[in-house]
């Protein structure tokens, strides 16, 4: 297989450190963890916290990440925050792997991954929303969830919910089902119906439209290529709304920001900034263009509008103000965030109350006494005016789901111009391993796999187990080419890449350094472990 490289000649990189501000943007998550931290955390101004989540209903919900300046866990912008770092992986992996970023990438996913996996505590019972019936039982989970309307109400219903995640169990999968279910539904769900002006973790078509583009120029579409044509010219009018060549455009501030709502504006910056750089390296695989009601735009003219948007984010603005905390030197000092904005405790140990909190420090007119770096607040107005003052907290408060889009951006715009490939993956059928192929076990010096239970429970008179299994690399060098035998498996296995009748590697990683871990888990019926063993690899 050959390989295609795209160049932007056009592209002037390097206005930004981008690699600082992608290292940055992780801290800003280490920052917003909810429970026991770990013993690596490096935020050190933080404390263990949540840690009777779930107590009240006999569960485990300790973990996760705050969604914003309240000490407050959200599971519907849980989700799409990990979803959106995770989509920036699968895009951009290599890169944050050369920026010695990636594994801080993963680490952030797992925490917020393991938290939705202890709300998933039986097969059918997800504490906090109900995914595994939606298809069946249709509804807006805040209809059953009420609490959560005054915060995250979903105005935009469930049918993009439903898309969204046939197309992500599409590309986990490769299962025909989920790709029929996008070809057979798109219409009756308005997936190749709206011509979207915004993207995020309520309204999810944009984001829907750019995968389903993505299949059809993979060329998976298969009879349902037509409707994928029509998610395709959706996707396009998305691009061209940004780029202002389209025939509804987004409005944008005099400095040439974005704007779709006065809070919280930057979470519409990042998501759209990430869905024009996936197309624009999209299209350029496919040698393709962007085709606008004002006429062609080439790919690198749509990474070109990614870049500025990022670019007036970290500084390049009317203000010259970072919208990134500890970014620059001009950047915000009150942010509208608990945990930034009252002394930590181990400064100060004195306690604080609810009431305490807001009498002695939210109304202080003084900078935060934390750095939550890495965190992007919610930016400025629509004439570029920003007020760095902690009760405004359309402007000064920060969310999750403000960074995931952006921390793929800025491993592209870091990884440079140079050589950079893109090539996108054509479904291929599995190879068939050699039927004479002997199991090998690593040698106790290199390989170590370590398996532990970390809960059970009974449903419909039947038990289900779950494992945690961890593969060290114990050696001294890089581990490649690594293939498990897993057998005595009753159920499904997350984590790891299926190869014929092994497992590989997942996705986002192709090596694992020296003295690093990898953890995949389990559910099955059997109340012992799988036997899982080394049957091939090589060390470099």
């Amino acid at each position: 297989m050959s390989t295609l490289f795209l160049l932007f000649p056009n592209l002037a990189f390097g206005s930004h450190n981008y690699g600082e501000a992608l290292s940055k943007s992780f801290l800003f998550y280490e920052a917003q963890r909810s429970g026991y931290l770990p013993h690596d955390q490096r935020v050190q101004w933080r404390g263990n916290s949540g840690l009777n989540d779930g107590k009240a209903s006999g569960v485990d919900l300790v973990g996760g990440y705050y969604d914003a300046g309240d000490n407050v866990k959200f599971g519907l912008p849980m989700a799409f925050t990990v979803t959106m770092m995770s989509w920036s992986i699968i895009e951009y992996g290599k890169q944050m792997s050369e920026s010695g970023e990636l594994s801080n990438a993963i680490d952030a996913i797992k925490w917020g991954a393991d938290y939705l996996l202890k709300a998933h505590p039986e097969p059918h019972v997800l504490y906090g929303e109900l995914f595994e019936f939606a298809d069946k039982y249709r509804g807006k989970y805040d209809s059953s969830i009420t609490v959560a309307q005054k915060y995250y109400r979903s105005v935009s219903g469930y049918a993009d919910e439903l898309l969204w995640a046939a197309a992500w169990l599409y590309k986990a999968s490769n299962k025909q089902y989920y790709l029929n279910y996008l070809g057979e539904n798109g219409d009756a769900l308005g997936g190749t119906g709206w011509s979207m002006t915004e993207f995020g973790w309520d309204v999810k078509y944009a984001g829907v439209q750019t995968l389903a583009a993505k299949f059809l120029m993979q060329g998976n579409a298969g009879n349902h290529a037509a409707v994928f044509e029509k998610y395709q010219e959706k996707a396009e009018n998305f691009m061209c709304a940004c780029l202002g060549k389209g025939n509804q455009n987004i409005h944008k501030s005099p400095g040439g920001l974005i704007f779709r709502q006065r809070w919280n504006n930057m979470q519409f910056v990042t998501s759209a900034s990430f869905l024009a750089t996936v197309y624009s390296d999209y299209l350029a695989s496919a040698g393709k263009s962007l085709k606008c009601a004002s006429g062609p735009v080439s790919p690198p003219e749509l990474l070109d509008f990614a870049k500025s948007q990022v670019d007036y984010l970290l500084g390049d603005n009317p203000r010259a103000t970072s919208y990134m905390v500890g970014y620059g030197n001009n950047y915000p000092r009150q942010v509208h965030h608990r945990g930034s904005s009252i002394v930590s405790v181990k400064v100060d140990p004195t306690f604080v109350s609810c009431r305490g909190g807001y009498a002695t420090w939210f109304n202080r007119k003084a900078n935060d006494p934390n750095l939550l770096t890495g965190a992007i607040v919610g930016g400025p107005d629509a004439y570029d005016n920003f007020a760095d003052q902690r009760d405004n907290y359309e402007q000064t408060e920060p969310a999750t789901y403000n960074n995931a889009p952006l921390i793929g951006v800025l491993a592209r715009l870091h990884g440079g111009q140079s050589e950079y490939s893109q090539l996108l993956p054509v479904a291929i059928p599995q190879p068939k391993p050699d039927p004479e192929q002997k199991v090998t076990p690593a040698p106790a010096t290199d390989i170590a796999i370590e398996q532990k239970e970390t809960t059970s429970w009974v449903r419909e008179g039947k038990t289900y187990y779950r494992y945690s299994a961890i593969v060290t690399n114990k050696s001294s060098k890089t581990l490649k080419n690594l293939k498990l035998s897993v057998s005595q498996l009753y159920g499904s296995l997350w984590g790891l890449s299926k190869y014929g009748d092994s497992y590989v590697f997942p996705a986002w990683i192709n090596s694992l350094p020296a003295g690093k871990s990898l953890e995949f888990v389990y559910i099955h019926t059997a109340n012992s472990p799988a036997v899982v063993s080394v049957s091939n690899y090589t060390l470099d």
